[in-house]
């Protein structure tokens, strides 16, 4: 193996977010601040992925007071604590660049409705068994 291979694999974190582009996401940041460190959140959509490894990066868009801004982030980066994957776009493409010329309606996408989500928010009224009603009608013959 060679030394930038084990250099890597050390740098590289355990557990790693599962996220695709067309996900709206919450990118969890520590930030130092003299001798104080705090998370902060940047909320938007991802807009690219990059590179494998320890070098991959992912790109996050969302619009501030009607201007885009953009960060890109290293996935492997101790400075990022947690990607949290807040919903799902459908998204026929691997960048999703044509977004920043888009304003209003027209840089919506289609969101992705999970099954979980669609029978847990359902009520259902279930009638009671129909042989139980049958039972209770026919009258006892034991005499």
């Amino acid at each position: 193996m060679n030394i930038i291979d084990v250099v890597e694999k050390e740098s590289m974190k355990g557990k790693v977010p599962q996220f695709k582009v067309g996900d709206l996401v919450d990118v969890h940041v520590k930030i130092i601040e003299g001798d104080k460190e705090r998370i902060q959140i940047f909320n938007g959509m991802v807009i690219k992925r990059k590179g494998s490894g320890v070098r991959e990066t992912f790109t996050v868009r969302r619009i501030v007071q009607g201007e885009g801004v953009e960060r890109v982030f290293p996935v492997h980066s101790p400075n990022v604590a947690d990607v949290v994957v807040k919903k799902n776009y459908k998204t026929r493409r691997a960048k999703l660049y044509y977004l920043r010329d888009r304003k209003g309606k027209g840089a919506r996408l289609k969101e992705i409705r999970s099954r979980e989500n669609k029978t847990s928010d359902v009520k259902v009224n279930e009638p009671a068994p129909a042989n139980a009603e049958k039972q209770e009608e026919k009258p006892s013959t034991e005499s």
